[in-house]
């Protein structure tokens, strides 16, 4: 059964990555695209064969056929859009973060739950098949009880005019919530363990727009483990490794290249006996690597198919906005523990 689509923003990624991703999908179909800039809706509606194209949301959503929605549109717009779909009951897939902060995230879930749509949410890095096999590996208690964590995702994104992710009232947030939070998210969605405190430091270190270009958040999981989180918009995405490690009681998960908009990237498994004494040598030339094998793909593609079979009642939502609401809730602690130099509990 293919699921009929309507996508709203028709810049960035949706036209970059989902899009593209869309059209892989085998159960996906394209029926209309919108954006308030009326030439990029024509542009992609051409570019990917929808039948419709609109500079408004209400012209979309009249559409019978359309049964679920793609919000790619920037944060600010997203509770008026959102709520307008669940309106016009079309299941709604929606880029992070849900809204400029996690209450107004909790308003649209609930908003969508009282009229009956499923609501899901773009975190597609976690249909890559490096991370599904790093939480396979965890999860069967390969590398132990996980003690430590660290994730880290870096772009350069100098100041522009007219760039909304660089103004705190219409983004919510800089490095931290648009590129941290998938960070939290990996660490959560591997780990299966909720963050239950949180400390941050956030802050301006190049670039002077109104949203931080640079942030770290330390926190506890609830077995006690920690995990830190970096994230910044000032360092050269050639110079950037985008590394996510667990460490365990057992073993050893080392991931580079991972996290990003493309299925790719390096992994290192190391497995040791833990049932062994004290070495005083700290030999650490004996353990063996893991021989581990995947098939790379396309996170967009499997995030459509996904979400897509959820709509036709064949499976759960994938990524809920609960799940989302979680890791947000991280990041606004990171920002609050910033701002008044103390850590938040969750």
């Amino acid at each position: 059964m293919k699921i009929r689509w309507g996508v709203i923003g028709c810049g960035g990624i949706a036209d970059r990555r989902t899009l593209p991703g869309m059209m892989l999908a085998d159960n996906a179909e394209l029926i209309a695209v919108m954006d308030a800039n009326k030439e990029a809706a024509d542009r992609c509606k051409e570019k990917y064969g929808a039948k419709y194209a609109f500079d408004n949301i209400e012209e979309l959503l009249a559409i019978d056929e359309i049964q679920a929605v793609y919000i790619a549109s920037p944060v600010f717009a997203h509770k008026d859009q959102a709520f307008a779909a669940a309106k016009a009951k079309k299941d709604i897939l929606i880029e992070k973060p849900v809204g400029i902060t996690a209450k107004e995230a909790e308003e649209i879930a609930d908003f969508c739950e009282s009229q009956g749509v499923k609501l899901g949410v773009g975190f597609m890095m976690r249909f890559h098949a490096y991370h599904q096999k790093m939480k396979e590996i965890v999860q069967s208690g390969q590398i132990g009880e996980i003690v430590s964590a660290r994730a880290q995702l870096t772009c350069w994104y100098p100041e522009m005019e007219n760039c909304w992710r660089q103004d705190i009232k219409l983004s919510g947030g800089g490095a931290m919530m648009d590129m941290g939070v998938h960070c939290v998210d990996l660490i959560r969605y591997i780990t299966g363990l909720e963050a239950k405190a949180a400390a941050g430091f956030c802050g301006n270190q190049i670039f002077k727009y109104s949203v931080e270009d640079a942030g770290g958040v330390l926190m506890q999981l609830e077995n006690g483990a920690v995990a830190y989180v970096d994230a910044n918009f000032n360092i050269p995405d050639a110079a950037a490794k985008c590394k996510i490690e667990f460490y365990g009681t057992k073993g050893s998960i080392f991931a580079q290249g991972t996290i990003g908009q493309v299925e790719g990237g390096e992994i290192e498994v190391l497995c040791a006996d833990s049932s062994a004494g004290y070495d005083a040598n700290q030999d650490r030339n004996e353990i063996q690597t893991m021989d581990v094998q995947v098939e790379f793909g396309n996170m967009y593609t499997k995030e459509i198919e996904a979400f897509g079979r959820a709509v036709a009642g064949e499976g759960e939502v994938p990524i809920t906005a609960a799940d989302a609401i979680a890791s947000q809730k991280v990041i606004e602690a990171a920002y609050e523990s910033s701002k008044n130099h103390k850590y938040e509990m969750l």
